[in-house]
């Protein structure tokens, strides 16, 4: 792997999880009582949006997960999703 896409990779990684502290902070300020709602730039959350923020927060972890993968020189995973519905 290139040098210059790995050290893409890393900038991408420091910034997902830079970004996923402000989130977990954000989610435990919000479920502690401590605020009622939470800015993270121009966003804003409160109490009831715990599940969007959960939501962000594992989407995350997840494109950590696979960018880690990347720099072990794995390829990226592709995730299927089906969703069952009943006519």
């Amino acid at each position: 792997m290139q040098s210059s896409k790995r050290e893409r990779i890393k900038k991408k990684i420091a910034f997902d999880e830079a970004a996923l502290e402000q989130l977990q902070a954000a989610y435990l300020a919000l479920i502690s009582g401590q605020v009622q709602s939470y800015t993270i730039g121009r966003r804003s959350l409160t109490r009831f949006q715990l599940a969007d923020l959960k939501d962000e927060m594992e989407a995350l972890e997840q494109e950590i997960d696979e960018l880690e993968g990347m720099l072990c020189g794995g390829k990226r995973r592709k995730a299927l999703g089906v969703i069952p519905r009943d006519w």
